[in-house]
């Protein structure tokens, strides 16, 4: 097993840290980018202390949105990781608390098509990516499309062999259809436009861990909904989408994109299942 070098654009956050992680257990190079550099702890585990492997991650500040703050991080990377994204745009947050009214709020939100950057993001620009809707809001095109193929180009810019792209396994009845759409066009633009890096497509349904307790109930409600999915054939999943998808613990999933950067066997799409077979590998390794 070598030693490599890894970059994760939002390694603070609940997937991205524990991606961090266990790299730091196979002895790997970390840094981790993101605004606020260092994890509100207390946010994505169950303690407000730093744990003791995160003294070996190199955090730093930088906006995914302006290459020109990161870039230096990538060289010499051997895999950077998009770990980042939104699951709610601002709309729909604002009718859930209430600062937006239902029908104004919801139609904006699952409206069929939102700016995303003002420039191409296989073009790049001095200025970054600026936000194109009006209002200057963060939408899924910006942040869950055009930031990933941005640091995308800018990696295989810097020759680096591997990108993995932390993507979704499906949308979902409650969400807005643009939130899965704008993650394919990321993976699509991806592998045909930058044919040069061994991109890598994450796709886990919905993620839970027990320092999350309200991820408990909404994994087992899946876990049973995949289930009943499993006796009628597959038949509920062009309709639920995600929420039939089996849950996976976020350890583990952070352990599958570990290991699937080891591997250079793999490339392009990783569901459900390769996820598991992945982090089964890297627990097997972690035995010897």
């Amino acid at each position: 097993m070598s030693k490599k070098r890894i970059v994760v654009c939002g390694g603070n956050g609940f997937l991205g840290s524990r991606i961090c992680k266990s790299a730091t257990a196979r002895g790997w190079t970390v840094t981790s980018f993101s605004r606020s550099g260092e994890p509100q702890w207390s946010s994505i585990t169950s303690s407000p202390t730093p744990p003791s492997w995160s003294t070996s991650v190199t955090w730093e500040k930088a906006d995914m949105l302006k290459p020109v703050t990161y870039r230096a991080l990538l060289a010499d990377a051997d895999a950077v990781v998009h770990s980042t994204g939104i699951l709610l745009e601002a709309d729909y947050k604002g009718v859930l608390t209430g600062r937006e009214s239902v029908w104004g709020g919801l139609s904006r939100a699952f409206s069929s098509t939102k700016m995303g950057s003002r420039t191409d993001p296989l073009e790049g620009s001095a200025g970054g990516l600026e936000p194109g809707e009006g209002d200057g809001q963060l939408t899924y095109e910006l942040m869950n499309r055009d930031s990933a193929i941005t640091l995308a180009q800018e990696a295989s810019g810097q020759n680096v062999p591997s990108f993995v792209y932390i993507s979704a396994a499906a949308g979902a009845p409650m969400l807005p259809k643009r939130y899965i759409t704008t993650k394919r066009d990321a993976e699509s633009t991806i592998a045909s436009s930058l044919p040069k890096l061994r991109s890598i497509f994450i796709r886990p349904g919905f993620l839970y861990d027990s320092s999350r307790s309200f991820t408990l109930p909404i994994a087992f409600a899946g876990a049973v909904g995949n289930m009943v999915n499993s006796m009628v054939g597959g038949r509920l999943t062009a309709l639920a989408g995600a929420a039939v998808e089996k849950p996976l613990k976020a350890d583990l999933v952070a352990e599958a994109v570990v290991e699937a950067i080891e591997d250079e066997g793999v490339k392009g799409v990783v569901g459900t299942q390769l996820i598991e077979d992945l982090a089964n590998v890297s627990w097997r390794r972690g035995m010897l």
